[in-house]
Order: C-alpha cells, then structure tokens, then sequence
C-alpha cells in the first residue's frame, strides 16, 4: 500500500540489499488442467464440492501485523483458524490472499509470516501474491525473501496448485466447486509482458474455465463508493482481461478504501472489479476477511467482510464493536451474475438408450432429429412398440413442431422438440390406440420423467398446456367424481402462473388426486418427475420433492384405451391448447423410481 510512508530505519536501499540471493530455482509446471500436482492432505472438515452454493475467503493486506517495527500476527492467525472451523459449514473451497502480506518484504518479516499461513496448509487450499511491500519491480525481479517463503516451492503439495510463471511471481490453482472446476489466477503486483504472456497461455489451455483473477493493484476507489480502473490495472485489462471472457471477477487490495465497478468486456460481458482493504482500520485491518459466498442456483454471490478475531472478544470495546463487521454498500453487497449463461459448461457426454432402460421401462422417448427440422415421428426405444407420430391441431403447419439441438445438461440425449403452442394451436406426439400404453393402468405404481423448458419471455395466453396425458375422458372410466368427467384420466399441465399441475384419476378413488408445484422459471431447463409407489404421488422438481402433493390414496391410472401424448391435454376428447416451450427425452416406468434412479443420474 501506497499511502503511507515506510517506517523510519529501513529504507528502498535496506530493502533491495535484503533481497538479494540466490535466484530460486523455480520449474513452470504443466498448464493444463489434467497435469495435477502431488495431492496434500486437505481433508479436515472437508468443503462438499457438489452444492451449489460454496464459499472463497479473501484476505487482503496484512502488512502492519507482520512488520519488524512492531507486529501482532494473532488476528491474522486467529482468521485463519476461524475459516478451518467454518470451512465445513460454509462449505470453503478456496482462501487467496491479495498481496503486502508484509511492510518491508525482509527476511525476518517473512520469518514471522510463515508459521502463521501453515496454520491452514494442508486443511484449506489457498494463494497468495506479492504487494508492493513485499516486493520491489516487476516480477522479471529475480530472488526475493517473498519467493523463498511463499513461492512455487511451498505449493508443490497443494491439490490445487498448477503451476507457475518461470520466474515464479505468478501462479495459477484450480478448485472444484458447484460441480465445475474453477480457477484462480494470482498475478504479481506489477506483472510483466512476460508474465501476461503466461498468463494467456494458462486460459488457452484451459478455455471456457470460470477464472478469478487476484493482484494487487487493479481498481483504486471514488468517494461515492466506486472504483476506477488504475494504471496497472489498465495494463491487465487490456493486456488480459477484456479478451478473455471467462475472467468473470478481479480483485485486489493495495487502495482504500474499499470499493467496486464492473466493466464490459470485448464478448459484452461483466467483469466485476473490487477493492478490498482493510489496513486503514482499527488494529490494522484486524485480520479481515471477505466471504464471497457463490450460489449458482440464485444466481448471485453475496459478499461480507468481518474480523474473526474481534468476533471472538466477549466484551469487545467500542472501536471493536465498529470494526468486527463492516455492514456498508462497499462491505456487504450482492453481485447478480447468471453462471449457467456466463459459463454453460461442458455438457455431460450423452448415454446410449439402454443406459437408461430400467426394469419396468414401458416406454422411453428421446428426440434425435436435426436442428429445425420439423418433427414427424419419436420410436419408443424400450421396445415396447410405443411409438409416436404427430397430430397436429386445428389448421396449424409443420412449423409448430421441430427438432432442437437444445437440452438439459443432464439429459442422457442431446436434443429435444420445440413447439409452438397456443390456443388451438400446436402439436402433439402420441402413440396409437393399440399402444400398449394406452390400457396399462399402473396399479403397482409409476415413475412419468421428462425435461422441458419454458421460453423466456413467457408471453401469450399459454393457461393449463399439457406437457403429456392420456387422451380420452375420465367419465368414460366411469368417473364422475373430482372436477370433470372430461377432464382426461391423467396430465401434467402449466398454468397460467407457470405452476405444475398433475392430475390423475386413479383406479381406486372416483376423485382426481392433485399435485402443484411452484412457478417454474422460464428460460431454463427443469427435470420434472411423477412418482406414485402404489398409494400416493408425488413431484419431483430437479431432483427435490415439491411440497403440495395430493394426499389422497391414489393406485393406479384410468386409461380408457386411447393414446398416451406429449405436447398436450385433452378436454372432452379434444385438442385446443399446444405446450409451448421445449420438451426433452420422456421415460415412463411401471414402479416408483427413487432421485437417483432418475433420467438425471449418472
């Protein structure tokens, strides 16, 4: 940091005689991802990385605790203790620190910063980078007490580590979390040509990555609370940054006070830029740390910044209680960002249909035509002779049903149909009157699986679209019970609130059982399943049981002989409302599936 001077007795002179020695001898490693360095031990109270919601701590400059002039590297300790105890909890994958992790980058500093950081190694993956204060120059500066502490060479265990720049100023990580992998760039306070080179080379290998890059020096703050790219960060964002579209977020410290702006990049992309130090405050920054806690199922990442080791003080005095949790717009924030379209991911390699051909499979659906091609016929690949043809409604054209290319990323086919449904408007696939389908009335209970997708924006009047059903009336079953006998024995519907209904007239109950969900989102694929184990149904929404399921005895399905269809729902025996939206592979099971055993799992 800058803005203040160096302490009395140890000058730039003092400094760079400290440095000098031997050049560390550092090997670049592998660029690629699938080049792993030696496993550590990083277990003790594991992060999960399967939830979609984790947390990566930041620990910005920490350089008046560590300083020869009189230091006190207990919050600092006390921080990274704190993060071992919660990694579990707050699910942690990953902690980097931003660099100044010293004042004066002299041996003994650096003597007194070691035992502190191996508090973590081992437990918790972590980065760190060199700050002005740690370092002097570029990062072509050759030997330094920074890189002989916190160099390449101290990483070699880490399960994260990757690889580093030739001079070692520059190192790259990897971590797994939210079922992806993501990676961190920690880049030298002033990273050179040479460096940014490297730099690119890692992204290139590693294309489509979701990438955080940590530094030093990148944005310098406004009064208002925002932040204006700075001469080094110029250097990075136009040598680095704006190019390379999976560089998402960029942090550092070095400026205070805190603050944050985001700019587009050359794809029309976010890239969030944040300031984060604390040295300015009370007991020089107090061991601060930031939580950025990702949740990709909302989209979003919140942010919190706190002191563990004044949260710990029972009796904290005044100035404590102020600094141990910082609750201003710079501090505790949320950053709105759409991972799933950012970074869509590599899509899970597609199964051959009898991966997924359970027993009890009766009919199995998937839709491998050409992308916009109208969709004439889908063959049940069970082999049970369920196959489907199109009935197109009222006077509507070809053009309301096509093959698309799109699906769900967990979808064992990688197509689906798109219809353009809407009042008596559309298409439906069914099978024939002498489908087997069309008598089975499922008394031993039942799993109906498909993948849809709603378009967005959901405009139009789309109310109670079917997604499938059977056809005919529930009254020619003999029920005359439940809402109406025209209703069809059994169907999954939208309603206008983009609700889930499935009603079903059983074989035991002259009533229709029903099930709702919530609204679904549009613009986004959702795995919906509808499960009955012989007495009672239930919902399942990408793998999670829903809340309103009908608890009404419910065995089996009323069929009355007519075809099973996808892409509508019957009213009296006829069609006037096509689905809209898309609709993925549909598999129909004759016993009741548990989450993992559905179309999902692999």
């Amino acid at each position: 940091m800058d803005h203040t001077p160096r302490s009395r007795g140890l000058g730039r002179r003092a400094l760079l005689q400290a440095a000098v020695g031997t050049p560390a001898a550092v090997a670049a490693s592998s660029l690629a991802l699938g080049n792993t360095a030696a496993e550590a031990t990083e277990s003790a109270h594991p992060a999960d990385p399967s939830a979609a919601r984790f947390t990566l701590a930041v620990m910005p400059d920490t350089q008046y605790l560590f300083d020869e002039g009189g230091t006190d590297p207990e919050p600092v300790r006390e921080s990274l203790r704190y993060l071992l105890r919660r990694r579990q909890d707050d699910n942690i994958v990953f902690m980097t620190h931003l660099g100044d992790v010293t004042e004066h980058g002299t041996e003994a500093e650096m003597a007194s910063a070691d035992p502190v950081f191996r508090t973590i190694e081992g437990k918790l993956p972590w980065s760190v980078l060199a700050g002005n204060h740690d370092v002097s120059g570029d990062d072509q500066r050759g030997d330094t007490p920074f890189l002989r502490t916190f160099g390449p060479r101290r990483f070699a265990r880490s399960s994260t580590f990757r690889g580093a720049s030739p001079d070692g100023y520059n190192t790259y990580h990897v971590f797994r979390a939210a079922d992806r992998t993501w990676l961190v760039l920690a880049l030298d306070w002033r990273t050179s040509d040479e460096g940014l080179a490297w730099a690119r080379q890692v992204l290139d290998q590693n294309p489509g990555v979701p990438t955080i890059l940590t530094t030093h020096d990148i944005v310098s703050p406004n009064d208002d609370g925002s932040a204006t790219i700075s001469d080094n960060g110029r250097h990075l964002w136009d040598g680095l940054i704006r190019s390379y579209d999976q560089i998402f977020l960029a942090m550092g410290g070095h400026y205070w006070p805190a603050g944050r702006t985001v700019q587009t990049n050359e794809h029309g992309n976010p890239v969030h830029l944040h300031i984060t130090n604390y040295q300015d405050r009370y007991y020089g920054g107090a061991g601060m740390i930031r939580y950025y806690t990702f949740d990709l199922a909302t989209g979003a990442i919140d942010v919190e910044t706190f002191s563990p080791w004044l949260l710990e003080k029972r009796n904290p005095s005044t100035l404590e209680a102020e600094t141990r949790e910082l609750s201003g717009d710079v501090d505790r924030f949320t950053v709105e960002l759409d991972f799933h379209h950012r970074f869509p991911g590599t899509p899970i390699p597609p199964l051959p249909p009898n991966a997924v051909l359970l027993p009890g499979t009766v009919a199995y659906w998937r839709f491998d035509g050409k992308d916009g091609d109208a969709a004439t016929a889908a063959r049940d690949l069970s082999g049970q002779g369920n196959d489907l043809t199109v009935q197109r409604i009222g006077t509507s054209g070809p053009d309301v049903l096509k093959y698309s290319a799109e699906f769900h990323e967990a979808q064992p086919a990688h197509g689906s149909v798109r219809f353009d449904g809407a009042k008596n408007r559309g298409a439906v696939l069914h099978t024939s009157a002498s489908a087997p389908l069309a008598t089975m009335k499922f008394q031993n209970g039942y799993t109906l699986e498909t993948f849809i997708k709603l378009p967005e924006p959901f405009e139009g009047d789309h109310a109670w679209m079917g997604i499938f059903s059977w056809e005919g009336r529930a009254g020619d079953a003999g029920k005359d019970g439940g809402w109406s006998p025209d209703d069809a024995p059994c169907s999954l519907n939208v309603t206008s609130e983009r609700f889930l209904q499935f009603v079903v007239y059983p074989v035991n109950q002259n009533d229709d059982p029903t099930c709702w969900s919530h609204a679904l989102p549009p613009g986004r694929w959702t795995h919906v399943a509808v499960v009955n184990d012989g007495h009672h149904t239930a919902i399942y929404v990408d793998g999670s049981k829903i809340a309103r399921n009908a608890s009404l005895d419910s065995n089996g399905i009323s069929t009355v002989g007519k075809p099973f269809a996808i892409g509508g729902t019957q009213g009296g025996g006829r069609y006037d409302q096509g689905f809209y939206g898309w609709i993925g592979d549909t598999r129909i099971v004759s016993r009741a599936l548990r989450p993992d055993q559905f179309l999902t799992a692999r």
